[in-house]
């Protein structure tokens, strides 16, 4: 079975930390963020990453840890459908399609059952929200099948409190429905097609943790909900940590000096934090050095910058340069639709 990767976006909303790594090399827990999805795959899963961002960081990666996996380049963003169409060649068969910023706890060989139990011709993972006014739901009978997405309903009139997962499991005549060369969202165009055909479409619920990270607040949550799923308070590389840290990451060659605290924050390698700074809810790239007596709350650091003693900042994205060559000045096409 093949599982495409959806990593094509240039995550805009992650920056200044996306303007110099690839949205899946992004670093949870010291390990790049696509590394989960591909450790939850069934053992001799054919992996295909879409990509058209610095793909030579996905492929380095892949090359240095000796994972089975090819890299295909979108040439322009072609959205969630478009991927996959522009990897048709390389599919067999029935295939899964995985977003690669989604971090969950979805056990993707009993979805892979689940699926071929039901005979479906398309099954996506679902996950129970409260909020169902925010999301699209969907309209399922007690049997699995999806009738119908609801988008942002009054609450007492929701159908399910259930919202896509970002996990899908599709037979490979699902790509007939995808022109090619096009822009095409698979949770907005294809699906609705495919289920006012009257195809098998089944939706597959889950349970323990599910986090999209496409925001620095949702990227600092799912730190912390790996922190809390492994026991720990916090994770460190090979650092020097005189400070210290809470529901926290710090990468390797760090030194975190003295009297420092650290409360939500994502530090990557080669950072140097001077003594008595506190910190709340940072992420911190590559090559940065904070001052003493700091006081930062709600900062993004872009690789290489620094930030002078005593300073207090809160609420900041920091990036002194230009914008990198080819980066959109706005997001590319929208958000796939829950």
């Amino acid at each position: 079975m093949q599982a495409v990767l959806l990593a094509g976006g240039f995550g805009t909303r992650l920056a200044p930390l996306t303007y110099t790594k690839a949205k899946p090399m992004l670093p949870l827990l010291n390990k790049p963020m696509i590394s989960y999805i591909i450790e939850a795959l069934p053992k001799g899963t054919e992996i295909i990453v879409a990509a058209n961002y610095r793909n030579e960081q996905l492929e380095e990666y892949f090359n240095e840890n000796g994972i089975n996996g090819r890299i295909v380049k979108e040439e322009k963003p072609l959205g969630t459908a478009g991927a996959v169409k522009n990897v048709e060649k390389y599919i067999d068969g029935t295939f899964l399609v995985l977003n690669s910023d989604i971090i969950s706890s979805l056990n993707i060989r009993k979805f892979i059952q689940f699926h071929m139990q039901k005979k479906s011709f398309a099954t996506i993972s679902l996950w129970p929200v409260e909020n169902v006014e925010e999301y699209g739901v969907v309209d399922i009978k007690p049997d699995g099948r999806i009738m119908k997405f609801v988008e942002k309903p009054p609450r007492h009139e929701a159908p399910s409190n259930l919202i896509n997962a970002g996990a899908y499991c599709l037979d490979a005549e699902v790509l007939d429905y995808i022109p090619p060369n096009k822009f095409v969202s698979m949770e907005m165009e294809i699906f609705p097609r495919i289920i006012e055909d009257g195809k098998p479409f089944y939706g597959f619920t889950f349970d323990g943790y599910w986090i999209d990270v496409g925001r620095h607040s949702s990227y600092i949550e799912a730190t912390r909900i790996l922190l809390k799923n492994l026991g720990r308070k916090y994770v460190v590389g090979k650092s020097e940590v005189r400070g210290n840290l809470k529901y926290s990451s710090v990468g390797d060659n760090c030194i975190i000096d003295e009297g420092s605290i650290l409360d939500s924050c994502i530090i990557y390698n080669d950072c140097k934090i001077g003594k008595n700074v506190i910190m709340k809810n940072c992420i911190v790239a590559e090559k940065c050095i904070i001052g003493d007596g700091a006081k930062l709350k709600d900062v993004v650091m872009g690789e290489g910058e620094e930030i002078e003693a005593s300073a207090c900042i809160e609420g900041e994205k920091i990036w002194s340069k230009p914008l990198p060559e080819g980066y959109p000045e706005k997001q590319i096409g929208n958000p796939v639709k829950r």
